[in-house]
């Protein structure tokens, strides 16, 4: 069986190398190419020293010449709109864990998935962790009625709150069927985070930090936390590879790792 084709957009950021390192690991998939914004040569080394691939920033002619079965793009939501209408007219499958994407824009992502009959896999997180804390989130949201989430990222990070609390929140509401109830304040307040479906949503960004999120449950005389904590950039990429694999025998869109894994 012939490996799968990846160029990964974004190489030089830290995911972006990250993909390249966890690609050149996994037998079933070969980099072929590589693109970034700013380059200053035309080929890239392989960190696993097995040759060196295309590198440029022009995508379209790195998807004319190395001819990839997936492209992987973790980039911003500014450079992946872009990519994803050049690479679907292309007819190359795509892995998006771009944050910060909009209804509109994921809108837009199905649709040329299904005109241009290719895959397309876009999960606000990859970490198969941080899935599985979601899936138990909707499970006890069914049991509670207040719930606020507290997720805390590296100070680079450019969206706030994260797509990932985003989701989380909307989860929850979906599952439960309603909103959560807000708690009654005697005064306004700035310092109690975005609302979303009831769900306050307190964002922390600090040097130190990879990506972590905690759910606080509440109910009458009990709460319930769930938490999830990434170490390294390392924990994205079984995620990363799953949706390589999958999106390759699929049309159309999925919409979070949690589709891929069958919660």
């Amino acid at each position: 069986m012939k490996p799968i084709r990846v160029v990964v957009n974004g190489a030089s950021g830290r995911m972006g190398r990250e993909v390249i390192n966890a690609l050149c690991r996994e037998p079933e998939t070969q980099v072929v190419g590589a693109v970034e914004l700013q380059v200053t040569e035309d080929q890239l080394p392989l960190p696993d020293s097995s040759g060196v691939v295309p590198f440029s920033s022009n995508l379209d002619d790195i998807l004319t010449s190395c001819q990839p079965d997936v492209l992987v793009d973790f980039t911003t939501a500014q450079a992946t709109m872009p990519a994803v209408r050049i690479a679907t007219k292309r007819g190359v499958n795509l892995v998006i864990g771009t944050t910060g994407l909009t209804a509109d824009e994921i809108n837009e992502i199905e649709r040329l998935s299904i005109a241009c009959q290719v895959g397309v896999a876009v999960a606000p997180n990859f970490a198969l962790g941080a899935v599985v804390m979601i899936h138990l989130a909707k499970i006890a949201a069914k049991y509670f009625d207040y719930a606020e989430i507290i997720e805390l990222h590296h100070n680079r990070k450019a969206d706030s709150p994260s797509g990932t609390a985003l989701s989380t929140a909307k989860a929850m509401a979906e599952a439960k069927g309603k909103p959560f109830y807000l708690p009654e304040q005697r005064k306004p307040s700035n310092s109690r985070g975005q609302q979303v479906e009831g769900v306050a949503l307190h964002s922390v960004r600090l040097p130190g930090l990879m990506a972590h999120q905690e759910i606080i449950l509440g109910g009458q005389g009990q709460t319930l936390s769930i938490r999830h904590d990434t170490i390294n950039r390392e924990c994205y990429m079984p995620g990363v590879i799953l949706a390589i694999k999958k999106v390759v025998k699929h049309k159309g869109l999925i919409y979070g790792l949690d589709k891929l894994l069958g919660l």
